[in-house]
């Protein structure tokens, strides 16, 4: 495996029909940007700084959160193992032995 190089872990129990969250996830930061722009506006125009702050952060991050999901969808389908792959062996949780590499010549380490 190189380094930096992700492998996913395959169940064999992974639906056939399964969606991205993505399209749920857009229209609850445009919900949540909507709130906050308002929050701010109306906490700014009734001289409350700290909750203006507060929505202005939420602000920040809801699109921020729009920006980062905008760009994932940009991306498209990202490539998925089909039926034809088996799935992997599961993790039975214990650590894999260490083994002492082959020597080369043959014959086989102690």
């Amino acid at each position: 495996m190189l380094e930096g190089e992700v492998i996913a872990m395959r169940t064999g129990s992974e639906p056939a029909t399964a969606r991205s969250p993505l399209r749920l996830r857009l229209w609850l930061s445009l919900w949540g940007t909507f709130w906050a722009l308002f929050g701010l506006l109306a906490f700014s125009l009734t001289g409350r700084p700290g909750w203006a702050v507060a929505c202005a952060v939420l602000l920040a991050l809801t699109v921020l959160d729009l920006c980062v999901v905008t760009y994932r969808m940009r991306q498209g389908a990202h490539y998925q193992p089909g039926r034809d792959v088996p799935p992997y062996e599961p993790d039975r949780g214990g650590r894999p032995q260490w083994r002492r590499p082959d020597p080369g010549d043959g014959t086989k380490p102690p």
